[in-house]
């Protein structure tokens, strides 16, 4: 493990544990404590068995490994994906499981990108966090990250029950790149709309296992860290001036977009809004439609307002969430160079982040 990061044993296991998970620390509200004077300070996980004694409980080997310095989610970056998938990729052989604590502003889109840079993975990576710190009486840190440890730990026959990036949150495993922060002051802060629960802990942990991505023993992880950022969100209202649309898709160096339309893909009808997008589309810039509505999905051509999208070449984004559009955009900008096979491969599920299409 490279020196720049802390590394922490601890025994919470047996000497024949079940499994092996490392938890990555990389910053948020999970990991912070009181200090005596009232404000919060970055946890000591050397101590986490005096915080969280149930770990105990689940007989594993757990290693933590935590950034140099804590992130805020808000200030998560491409540069931080790519060390949280560097980090696996590096100690996929020596553990079972991961876990990755994160903040809860920015944890669906990491979500999003690691399923993308971490492609077969045959054992779980799961993000969890906290709306509460760790260090306070009311924490929802401990439920979430004793429950994912759990998760991450489940077998299933020869292999992991869970074998994809997910995300747990307040009782519900999402899938990844379908979930989406939804609340910000609510232990249940994230919604997958468009793909069911992975799984559910009530009494017992409840598996939705159809939805499970299958165990495949002959299944290789391959890494792909290169992530172009060259893109921009551009969510469409009410109003939008022709002065704001040109300034965006005129950004220097700019490769692609993501459309925000409204509900099923539609978008304005004006000629200067047509006319700017087929410019872009003129440019090489790969515009991408994707509905502003969390539930649902564009279907371009349904109403007149989406049909003339199709014929100038902006690609449906079908019920994909905006988090997992923008990561599968920098991804695929990142590691295609032929722009006809980025917007094919922008149509169709490369890890389940929607639904094919007929």
């Amino acid at each position: 493990m490279s020196k720049k990061y802390k590394v922490i044993n601890i025994a919470t296991h047996t000497e024949a544990p079940k499994s092996s998970v490392l938890l990555i620390y990389t910053g948020g509200t999970f990991g912070m404590v009181f200090d005596e004077d009232g404000s919060l300070k970055p946890f000591n996980f050397s101590l986490v068995l005096d915080k969280i004694p149930e770990l105990q409980m689940l007989d594993l080997r757990l290693t933590v490994i935590s950034f140099p310095e804590p992130v805020d989610s808000s200030n998560v970056s491409v540069e931080h994906w790519q060390a949280m998938a560097h980090i696996v990729k590096d100690h996929y052989y020596q553990f079972d499981a991961f876990v990755i604590l994160h903040g809860t502003d920015t944890m669906a889109y990491t979500a999003s990108a690691l399923s993308f840079m971490l492609k077969g993975l045959n054992k779980p990576v799961i993000l969890t966090g906290a709306q509460i710190p760790i260090g306070a009486t009311r924490s929802d840190a401990r439920e979430n990250l004793i429950t994912a440890l759990e998760i991450a730990s489940k077998k299933n026959g020869s292999g992991p029950m869970l074998n994809e990036v997910a995300l747990y949150f307040n009782y519900y495993l999402l899938k990844g790149n379908r979930s989406q922060k939804i609340r910000s002051s609510n232990f249940a802060a994230f919604e997958s709309e468009n793909f069911p629960y992975l799984a559910e802990s009530g009494v017992e942990i409840v598996f939705n296992e159809s939805f499970l991505r299958a165990y495949d023993p002959h299944s290789k992880l391959e890494y792909y860290p290169d992530m172009d950022s060259n893109v921009v969100i551009l969510k469409l209202f009410p109003g939008i001036s022709k002065e704001v649309v040109k300034s965006i898709l005129e950004i220097k160096g700019l490769k692609g977009v993501v459309i925000e339309s409204y509900g099923s893909g539609n978008v304005m009808t004006w000629r200067w809004f047509t006319r700017l997008l087929k410019e872009a589309v003129s440019r090489g810039i790969i515009l991408y439609n994707v509905s502003q509505c969390m539930g649902g999905s564009v279907v371009q051509g349904r109403y007149e307002t989406s049909k003339m999208l199709s014929e100038i070449g902006v690609v449906s984004g079908h019920d994909i969430t905006t988090e997992a559009a923008l990561a599968k955009l920098m991804h695929l900008l990142g590691n295609e160079k032929d722009s006809e096979v980025i917007k094919e491969k922008l149509k169709m599920p490369l890890r389940g982040e929607l639904t094919a299409q007929d």
